[in-house]
């Protein structure tokens, strides 16, 4: 017999051998041997870094960078220390190219300890999709900025009036504004102005809450000016580029928030605020880099100068709503969830260190609750519930979805913590939407084989030229959309049944279904790296599903309402998933499918209406303080509905409309559902 002593000792050396790596925006992790190159374990885990030159340290393409500092979600203090020293190979190529003194090439570096991996977007060929475009709305113009074309009398000596006066004297006769305020900035430059001019000028004036502030002022004619709105999301951003003087986008761009590193949803980001002082300067640091380089690249593509742009309008969820104003979240992460500010912002850009225009304004819509933020405003105003006869519901779904429920008569918000499951995160081979991961599935429910559709090759699977396509991308994992999928078509197919248990008695009829310890999981895909579902990764979705749901029923409670007429999906991960699925596994409640559509980046289309047209600005100002809040966590029937959301569809609620469309699994003896003739599930017939 072995000493226990002895195999105690074994066990520790066994643990300590091994490190935790995490690599980000993509979220995949795993345990290594110390000494493994960050490139090895990379590849193992499927996360994607480019390396042309075969691992020697020639092409510089894999470049990493550490991020430090503690990451409780993860159990991880990361440190650039937990990777090897620099190598020979790495000094080599720094000293014949540029290698930041915060990088490393990931071919040469070895992993010492848990350690937190960053790959800069510069280095990233396989980024992810940031599906944030510029949704098709129209908006009437009516801008907090105008300019105005003015002729200035000349100075003489019987009237001596200086030449700001003589300017203001101007905009009043022929523009009508009085009491014009003056940018403190302007003053040692509209003498130069107006003689470079010739006494022509052309003023900008921003206009907000009765008070009228001179911005800008140039020599001549000048009919051009230009606006951004933002929507700075827990896990992308996204930009929109406007010519103020006629309210067309000209360009849109977004990005990955580069946050992620320091944690993948809010409450993680939060904790390493607590944790490490001063955290969130970091935090606000990054975000408004992402800003300002996101802007950087929508000019250049629309070939303006950035210094041309007088007006931004910001909106995103409360934690990034502070963060980004450079406010220590702490106070949101716990009750009451209390917000430094919630009310519509509006500054001078240059606060922001954003580098516009010097007399550039910024307006920030105000957030609704603790965790109800500007951009659930936003996407309310694009949207208007508040307009509708009908009760509409209309959910963003992230990593804190927000849900707004209502019609012309009454409306309610809050928000659950679904957490970032729905984006690949906590799944086994999820990961955020990039080629090569899986967005579409079909599940055969007689051989239980499966049909795939990847992101970045238009054929499914079983397509002929799939096979050929698939070479350039691989399949490398499942993104939200494919996870939602792949969980409804293995509850048509029996794979799990209606409580989320994965079937092991499906491996006699298929040998997709493995046993996995204690429990099964399904196969997803067989290919150069193996995709498979385990029953944790359906526990996952369940939880993130159900807090949603549960959130939606509480609303529906506060309203007296038992059906909903029409769902509206916003954001990126809301307009990608198809509703049958979102319905099938009981994201949302019943619904006619018909009425259930996405909507896009409703928060990005708030931002832009509240950018080109100021009425917008008062609209939700108004409409924000007649929304009713509901904490979730403080309604005694949440966990009720939680515990009941957590069954596929729902443990108690019919679904009617998707009876007609598809046809459900026979719910378990002894459910408690309620059935109707119209739409519940057939109970199983007993045997004799």
């Amino acid at each position: 017999m072995s000493d226990p002593a002895s195999s105690d000792a074994n066990h520790t050396t066994s643990i300590a051998d091994d490190a935790l790596v995490l690599f980000m925006p993509s979220g995949r992790r795993g345990n290594f041997p110390v000494g493994t190159p960050v490139l090895d374990a990379a590849r193992s885990l499927g996360v994607y870094i480019e390396s042309v030159c075969g691992g020697r340290g020639i092409c510089g393409r894999c470049q990493v960078t550490v991020a430090e500092g503690q990451f409780a979600k993860h159990g991880i203090t990361s440190s650039a220390d937990h990777l090897a020293a620099f190598t020979d190979t790495e000094a080599r190529y720094r000293s014949k190219r540029s290698l930041a003194d915060d990088r490393r090439l990931s071919c040469s570096a070895k992993v010492t300890g848990d350690i937190v991996i960053d790959i800069p977007q510069d280095v990233q060929m396989q980024r992810q999709v940031v599906r944030k475009r510029a949704e098709y709305k129209r908006i009437d113009r009516d801008p907090a900025i105008r300019l105005h074309f003015v002729q200035v009398e000349e100075p003489d000596m019987e009237q001596p009036l200086g030449d700001l006066d003589r300017l203001l004297t101007a905009l009043k006769t022929e523009w009508h504004l009085e009491h014009l305020q003056i940018e403190t900035w302007l003053y040692p430059k509209v003498q130069s102005i107006l003689r470079k001019g010739k006494w022509e000028v052309t003023a900008a004036v921003h206009t907000a809450d009765g008070i009228s502030t001179l911005i800008g002022l140039w020599p001549g004619f000048h009919d051009k000016f230009y606006g951004v709105a933002f929507d700075i999301g827990s896990t992308t951003i996204a930009c929109h580029l406007s010519d103020m003087m006629s309210g067309r986008t000209i360009a849109s761009s977004g990005t990955s928030n580069p946050q992620i590193r320091f944690g993948e949803d809010l409450m993680s980001r939060v904790s390493f605020v607590m944790m490490n002082p001063g955290g969130e300067e970091q935090l606000t640091k990054s975000v408004r880099d992402a800003i300002r380089s996101l802007i950087e690249k929508v000019c250049s593509e629309a070939g303006i100068d950035r210094h041309a742009i007088l007006d931004s309008v910001f909106v995103g969820n409360p934690v990034m709503h502070h963060l980004f104003l450079g406010i220590d979240p702490t106070e949101l992460g716990g009750a009451p969830f209390a917000l430094a500010v919630s009310g519509a912002l509006d500054f001078p850009a240059r606060d922001l260190e954003l580098d516009l225009h010097p007399g550039a304004r910024t307006y920030i819509l105000p957030c609704i609750a603790g965790h109800v933020g500007a951009d659930a405003a936003a996407a309310t105003l694009a949207e208007a519930p508040h307009k509708e006869e009908e009760y509409t519901l209309l959910v963003d779904v992230g990593t804190n979805a927000e849900i707004v429920l209502g019609n012309k008569d009454r409306i309610v918000a809050a928000s659950s913590p679904t957490g970032p499951a729905f984006e690949g995160a906590e799944i086994s081979c999820g990961q955020r939407a990039a080629p090569g991961a899986i967005e579409r599935v079909r599940i055969d429910p007689e051989t239980l084989e499966t049909r795939i559709k990847v992101v970045g090759v238009d054929e499914w699977s079983d397509d002929p030229g799939f096979a050929e396509q698939i070479e350039a991308v691989g399949v490398t994992g499942v993104c939200g959309s494919g996870i939602i999928e792949v969980l409804g078509e293995m509850f048509l197919a029996g794979l799990i049944d209606e409580d989320g248990v994965v079937q092991g008695a499906m491996a006699e009829k298929s040998d997709r279904v493995i046993a996995d310890g204690r429990t099964f999981s399904y196969i997803l895909w067989r290919g150069a790296v193996e995709l498979k579902i385990t029953q944790t990764d359906v526990r996952s979705i369940q939880l993130a599903k159900a807090a949603l749901y549960a959130g939606v029923k509480l609303l529906m409670d506060k309203l007296e309402i038992s059906e909903i007429r029409k769902v509206k999906l916003a954001g990126a991960f809301g307009s990608y998933i198809d509703p049958k699925y979102a319905i099938l596994i009981g994201l949302i409640p019943d619904c006619d499918l018909s009425k259930v559509s996405g909507v896009g980046n409703a928060a990005g289309t708030g931002a832009r209406m509240a950018l080109l047209n100021r009425v917008h600005r008062t609209e939700i100002e108004t409409l924000v303080r007649r929304i009713e809040k509901i904490e979730t966590a403080l309604e005694p029937k949440f966990q009720e509905h939680f515990v009941n959301a957590m069954a596929f569809p729902n443990k108690v609620d019919a679904f009617p409309n998707l009876s007609e469309k598809v046809r459900l699994p026979e719910r378990k003896q002894g459910s408690s559902g309620s059935e109707n003739s119209s739409g519940g599930r057939r109970r199983r017939r007993s045997r004799s």
